[in-house]
């Protein structure tokens, strides 16, 4: 090779290396939690308001500022609305939309139905609720939408029993195989199939090779996080840019107060009540994650902002107007004297300065890679 050749080559991966930098991944993740969604909800809108404000587009959208949306359970069924492909490349629902269609069919999505002996047990009808959801994710062409069809990455995970161990629904995997494509109404009903309230619930992928026995996710991935980051840090075809939590900025929205100690119920004889078991699995779930990303971004703390209500409220209207709390490296937490509100702000501040996301809206058909495994 040639000095000058060299010498170009060198100054392309320098420019390269110089672009890249100057914008990390941007990564969104809801919990689960609740059928309510209020916590969320309540960010979510607060959150595309300032990126209109800020930005001085009346029009943009969360995804417009994203590279990858995760969500568990409710969290995963405003995800999932907020990337549907309307069908020209733009989200099907704003969040102001999601966040009004799920509280208005909120009856529908979780329909008590009695059972049991004098009927005394409660639970939700599925039926009721993938009704709502097939209106939700279907076009009104009739198309009825499956994880390809999304403007940016989507990751949504589930337990299968069927196997065993957790299953993640990811876009990338859909635009692989068809062996890994869902249609979205389905896979949020799988993330939503809590034990105590909900059958398991089977489906099959768009080619029926790959099947799942489903039930919630946040028994293993309330706070999906984690899986969101480490999704990103090895797909190198959808983010070949990022090689360290240094190359990120994540947002964590969570989905409800702390649980106080004398929310637990506890029986006569010392045990806990089976619904305050599940609460401490997905509150648990959550906490262990948020601990687990504090230490990773340690060194640089604006890199990684959780929003979670602490006041034991979390009404609508509060949770923006309490102050944050930061996980702390090696265990505790500390309150800011920043609102919630104040660090979204902040953040999405940071994400108009360094401009829209420039991730592909839609996966690049012609490039392939390994097929993934479960639990990738």
């Amino acid at each position: 090779m040639d000095l000058s050749k060299m010498t170009l080559e060198i100054f392309s991966k320098l420019e390269q290396k110089w672009l890249c930098e100057g914008k990390k991944t941007r990564v969104l993740s809801i919990d689960g939690g609740g059928t309510t969604g209020i916590v969320a909800g309540e960010c979510l809108i607060y959150l595309e308001e300032q990126i209109r404000a800020k930005s001085g587009d009346s029009n943009a959208r969360i995804t417009d500022f994203f590279d990858i949306v995760a969500g568990t359970g409710i969290g995963a069924v405003f995800a999932t609305m907020l990337t549907a492909d309307d069908g020209n490349g733009r989200p099907l629902f704003t969040a102001t939309d999601a966040v009004k269609f799920v509280t208005e069919k909120h009856n529908s999505l979780y329909k008590v139905q009695s059972s049991g002996i004098f009927h005394r047990k409660c639970r939700f009808s599925g039926g009721s609720m993938e009704k709502v959801l097939k209106q939700a994710l279907t076009r009104e062409d009739g198309k009825v939408l499956t994880l390809k069809d999304t403007c940016k990455p989507l990751l949504v995970p589930c337990y299968d029993l069927n196997s065993s161990a957790p299953f993640v629904f990811s876009r990338a995997d859909a635009s692989n195989s068809a062996s890994y494509d869902f249609e979205l109404w389905k896979v949020c009903r799988a993330t939503s199939a809590t034990p105590s309230v909900f059958k398991p619930f089977s489906l099959s992928s768009i080619d029926s090779k790959t099947s799942c026995l489903a039930v919630d996710g946040g028994l293993v991935m309330n706070n999906p996080t984690a899986a969101a980051v480490t999704h990103v840090l090895h797909n190198k075809l959808d983010f070949p840019s990022v090689s360290c939590v240094e190359d990120l900025v994540v947002l964590s929205i969570g989905n409800g107060p702390l649980t106080s100690p004398s929310q637990t119920k506890i029986r006569r004889n010392g045990d806990c009540v089976a619904d305050s078991v599940v609460s401490i699995v997905l509150e648990g779930v959550s906490e262990t994650i948020d601990q687990m990303l504090g230490n990773a971004f340690c060194w640089n703390r604006t890199d990684y902002i959780r929003i979670q209500a602490n006041e034991g409220n979390g009404g609508a209207g509060r949770v923006l107007k309490e102050r944050g709390v930061e996980s702390l490296p090696f265990g505790g937490k500390r309150l800011l004297t920043e609102t919630n509100g104040d660090r979204i702000g902040g953040f999405v501040q940071r994400l108009v300065a360094s401009g829209r996301s420039s991730l592909p809206p839609s996966p690049c058909k012609d490039n392939s890679v390994d097929p993934l495994v479960n639990g990738r």
